[in-house]
């Protein structure tokens, strides 16, 4: 395949995408083949109809998880990192993790060798869609999850090991406090750099989408030094980088008696417990919400909840210059192979994957779809038992149905 249908990066640290253009996907483990069977076409027909054959994509398959093991040993293969720096885009279904033993997280390996450092997870309400809230339309948040450092770097040590002895023993030696000997240890690790670069693409976010505010979503009262500073950090990288753009909270109040200026984004913040209360209490007046790693994977997943679940919440890891877009779900196995489970995530990742690439009118159709197709009722078992009226079809016939209505 030839080098003129690779995404390449200009001089100014943007993207050029060819009108035909190669990207990679892996299936996933599990249910993720008939994820991506179903999504496969949806994504392909809604580039036809927006482009009419100007714009195409050709997928080239790369492995990881079960299939990478089964083929070649690997569970991620040094080729599979090689193939998405290189074509820079990559999709994927769910991938195996195991709890509590066994080999680490793909997930997460891809993020950090890949410095994937910014988990982005929109998260709208779908109108149709069974939801716990009164006013589950006022759900409409974006959160820009830092992806790479807190407790998910993986520093931690079992029960009784050398290493956890050590730690301990450091910990009683250089600071006095007393963990206890059996205690397994974990690093929490958060940087200046990683947490400013976090902050920084969500605000740029806001600004180029004209999103209101960017709240800051930390435990900074418990874990000063950490979360603390993720909070500090994220202020000053607001008041540097975009002084004339921004306005923070406290400056609003003192100087405006509390009125938001139309032309400023705003910067919050918010103790992590109390951000749980108020997206379910007061969603309309959060917009962007940029938060350190473990706090986000919490967050992320509890709005899903709120606007259809995690069968449709799209997700991306996105580094600079570098994107891996997936379903935000787990592989649901005992559904492998049965054509059943709710394709709606990948589907919308392959949208955010569209607007990445700058197709934002190919994007559009597929959300359009999607949200034609939920309000026809034809939907998964997942949303069928839910809905009054719905009519309960396939994997595959649910994206069938999304062609149907572009």
């Amino acid at each position: 395949m030839s080098d003129k249908h690779i995404i390449s990066i200009d001089l100014r640290g943007e993207l050029y995408v060819p009108d035909t253009v190669l990207i990679p996907y892996i299936e996933g483990d599990g249910t993720g083949p008939d994820l991506w069977a179903a999504t496969r076409p949806v994504l392909d027909a809604a580039v036809a109809k927006a482009y009419g054959g100007v714009r195409k994509i050709l997928w080239i398959e790369i492995l990881a998880g079960e299939k990478a093991d089964r083929k070649v040993g690997k569970w991620l293969p040094e080729e599979t990192l090689e193939q998405i720096r290189k074509y820079r885009v990559a999709i994927k279904g769910p991938l195996t993790t195991p709890v509590g033993k066994g080999f680490r997280s793909i997930n997460v390996a891809l993020r950090q060798e890949l410095d994937l450092y910014a988990c982005v997870r929109p998260v709208k309400y779908i109108p149709g869609i069974p939801s716990p809230l009164k006013r589950p339309r006022d759900v409409d948040m974006i959160v820009y999850r830092e992806n790479t450092e807190d407790v998910y770097a993986g520093l931690e040590w079992e029960a009784g090991s050398p290493m956890a002895r050590k730690l301990i023993e450091l910990v009683k030696q250089e600071d006095g406090r007393q963990i206890r000997m059996d205690a397994g240890i974990g690093l929490k690790p958060m940087s200046r750099f990683g947490s400013t670069r976090l902050v920084r693409k969500a605000i740029q976010y806001a600004l180029e989408h004209h999103r209101k505010s960017v709240t800051l979503v930390h435990k900074g009262n418990i874990m000063k030094y950490t979360e603390g500073a993720f909070r500090t950090w994220g202020y000053e990288t607001a008041i540097a980088e975009f002084r004339d753009a921004v306005l923070t909270e406290e400056e609003i109040r003192r100087n405006t008696g509390g009125d938001h200026p139309a032309d400023k984004l705003v910067i919050k913040d918010r103790i992590t417990d109390a951000m749980f209360q108020q997206i379910l209490l007061r969603p309309a007046e959060y917009d962007v919400l940029a938060m350190p790693n473990l706090n986000g994977d919490y967050m992320s997943d509890a709005l899903a909840a709120m606007a259809g679940g995690l069968g449709m919440a799209p997700g991306a890891n996105i580094g600079d210059g570098y994107a891996v877009f997936e379903a935000t779900h787990g592989t649901a196995p005992r559904y492998a192979g049965q054509d059943k489970v709710n394709p709606g995530s990948l589907i919308l990742s392959g949208a955010m994957m569209l607007d990445y690439l700058g197709w934002k009118e190919a994007a559009d159709l597929v959300r359009d779809a999607l949200v034609r197709t939920v309000e026809a009722k034809t939907v998964t078992y997942d949303l069928a038992r839910q809905m009054e009226g719905a009519t309960e079809v396939r994997c595959s016939r649910f994206g069938e149905a999304m062609i149907q209505l572009m």
